[in-house]
């Protein structure tokens, strides 16, 4: 029996390998903006945060204060940087009409989904593992679960780069993504524990903090790399990997219903 892919098969595919290197080589084209600026920006805040205030500041849990941040740094990066790259470019492909030609070609809204959101993955994983490198120059720190990190950075970026093409997808103008961007997920993700543990925090704060999706990433990155737990490991993941999965359930159902492409 053959197993070779019908021809509209074969056909989708090839459709989603062009956007793949059309959204992955602007990222490399670009990458004095696109994540140059970004690892530079992580790397200061290990300097001045980690070094500079790390002699003044106890340990944290057990761990030397530079070492702590270093897990919440890489993952905050992936994280914005995932929904940035994704909604600038999915709102631009909606302002030149580019986004018209693979959306009335064959590819499904699944292979539309995969290869929109390449864009955002590789950027985002190239960034936290730029600041991750970059950072052992100046910070020794351990890794103790390198599988459970990769698979951490992995669904984050997954999860944001489905978010980037919503609010790509959705929006009518700059100020939205800016508002997002700038107004939701900064804010949740310096709140998720990046520079602090959720354990100093006084009643109500330190319960209201587990309300924030990203302290449970910021977790599963810290338990992967120094094994520390004030979230359960566990939990942590599983909360990731489920956020990923109702980010892209949610991006593939806003491309099906073609919702800012269609009128």
């Amino acid at each position: 029996m053959s197993t070779e892919a019908p021809p509209l098969a074969r056909e989708q595919w090839r459709g989603v390998a062009a956007l793949v290197e059309r959204e992955c080589s602007r990222v490399l084209r670009l990458w004095t903006q696109t994540i140059a600026p970004q690892v530079i920006a992580a790397t200061l805040f290990v300097v001045v945060f980690g070094l500079a205030l790390g002699s003044s500041i106890d340990r944290v849990e057990g761990i030397p204060y530079e070492q702590f941040i270093i897990p919440g740094l890489a993952l905050m990066g992936v994280a914005t940087q995932a929904f940035n790259n994704n909604a600038t470019s999915i709102y631009q492909a909606r302002g030149d009409g580019f986004i018209e030609d693979p959306v009335t070609s064959q590819m499904s809204p699944r292979h539309l989904l995969v290869g929109y959101m390449s864009g955002g993955v590789m950027r985002s994983l190239l960034i936290g593992a730029g600041t991750l490198v970059v950072a052992r120059v100046f910070v020794a720190y351990p890794i103790e679960h390198p599988a459970l990190l990769a698979l951490t950075l992995v669904t984050t970026a997954i999860a944001f780069s489905a978010l980037g093409v919503v609010v790509g997808l959705y929006s009518t103008g700059w100020e939205q993504q800016n508002f997002v961007g700038n107004l939701v997920i900064q804010p949740l993700s310096f709140l998720g524990g990046v520079f602090y543990s959720i354990a100093a925090l006084p009643r109500p704060w330190h319960e209201i903090s587990y309300a924030d999706p990203i302290l449970y990433m910021v977790a599963a990155a810290r338990h992967s790399m120094l094994g520390e737990d004030v979230v359960p490991a566990a939990l942590a993941v599983c909360v990731t990997l489920a956020l990923a999965v109702v980010m892209v359930a949610w991006a593939w159902s806003c491309l099906r219903r073609g919702v800012g492409i269609r009128t």
